[in-house]
């Protein structure tokens, strides 16, 4: 298959920039696979699609402030002098760190995209707010660096005090205070996520508290979002696209909730993309990289909320896996011309 045919038109004023005051106020089109059908409803009726015999799985993964702006130390350029003059400029110039995920024991080794990138070799140091500093150790494929942040403080409480929400850029604005709340899930447990697992966005405690209250048993799982799940595709045939891996879990309790489930509805990609990984290797933690397209076999999960996607995107493609292509872009043709809100902040999907 060709990435091209997983493309469509969408209006820029379509893309939502801001969250709605209330969660649960976003529209939600459902899709029914087996009629090939859709209808035009509200997320607010999502309690009313489930039943005893349900199992909402969330993922419970939590977003950090991961965007870091700092400077360059200059170790690796020449002295100011009359032979380099733009030194001076060179190192005021300001550094964007966007931390991916830890792969190192001790949490002080991360893989980040770093902007400007060309001129950050290996080497370079960077100086960040605080005293906070970091090498560039290793470069990747695809232009993404190890970074080894230097000294003994806890990261994590430095990121919350220097870093900014990580908003996707076709958000076109800069984060604000209000970003750290309402670019979180309500029930965001486990630290370690550089975007959100967005379809969670729409729930609140009341919306989960009719969902039980209509027999549907909840499940959270644990998928950290990283490069693997928004990072473009390269190769222009779909099978030949490749996923970086991410760390996933599930506990045992939710497990067990999840085998004896009649229908598990996953909410998110990174849900199904869990719970797929699984099921698939027998374990309940690890990592994965499985890439979801069109002609995957589901062993699990049996309905999906999802927030609309990117074109030509792993997210988009998996969608398309569940609900068939057709069916899939035809709903988005839809979604568009009912002016619907697209991407992390906007409205969503379920596809039954």
């Amino acid at each position: 298959m060709d990435l091209a045919e997983f493309d469509y038109p969408l209006p820029a004023e379509l893309i939502a920039q801001e969250a709605l005051a209330d969660r649960a106020a976003a529209r939600m089109l459902v899709v029914d696979r087996r009629e090939g059908r859709w209808e035009d409803r509200q997320f607010r009726e999502l309690p009313g699609f489930l039943g005893d015999g349900d199992c909402l799985a969330l993922n419970d993964s939590g977003v950090f402030p991961a965007r870091l702006f700092g400077h360059r130390e200059g170790v690796r350029s020449m002295p100011v002098g009359k032979h380099n003059p733009k030194r001076r400029e060179y190192l005021s110039g300001r550094v964007e760190v966007f931390l991916v995920r830890a792969v190192a024991a001790g949490g002080r080794e991360w893989e980040a995209l770093v902007r400007p990138g060309r001129k950050m070799r290996v080497g370079e140091r960077i100086c960040f707010e605080g005293g906070l500093e970091a090498e560039i150790v290793a470069r990747g494929a695809y232009g993404e660096r190890t970074i080894r942040f230097l000294g003994q403080d806890d990261l994590y409480e430095q990121f919350e005090k220097i870093g900014h929400v990580p908003l996707p850029p076709y958000i076109k604005r800069s984060d604000r205070p209000g970003d750290r709340e309402r670019y979180q899930t309500v029930f965001a447990r486990e630290r370690g996520s550089v975007a959100a697992p967005t379809a969670g966005l729409h729930f609140t405690g009341a919306v989960l508290e009719e969902c039980r209250g209509r027999g549907a048993a909840i499940a959270y799982v644990t998928l950290h979002v990283g490069l693997g799940t928004f990072q473009p595709l390269h190769a222009a045939q779909v099978e030949q696209g490749r996923l970086h891996a991410e760390s996933y879990r599930i506990g045992e309790e939710d497990a067990a909730l999840i085998r004896a489930a009649r229908r598990v509805v996953a909410v998110g990609t990174t849900s199904v993309r869990t719970i797929e990984s699984a099921w698939r290797s027998g374990a309940l933690a690890g990592e994965t990289d499985i890439f979801i397209y069109p002609g995957f076999e589901f062993r699990r999960v049996g309905a999906l909320l999802t927030n609309f996607h990117l074109p030509r995107t792993s997210l988009l493609l998996l969608a398309a896996a569940f609900a068939g292509k057709e069916l899939t872009l035809a709903a988005y043709r839809h979604a568009v011309e009912e002016r619907y809100r697209f991407f992390s902040y906007g409205d969503c999907m379920l596809i039954v």
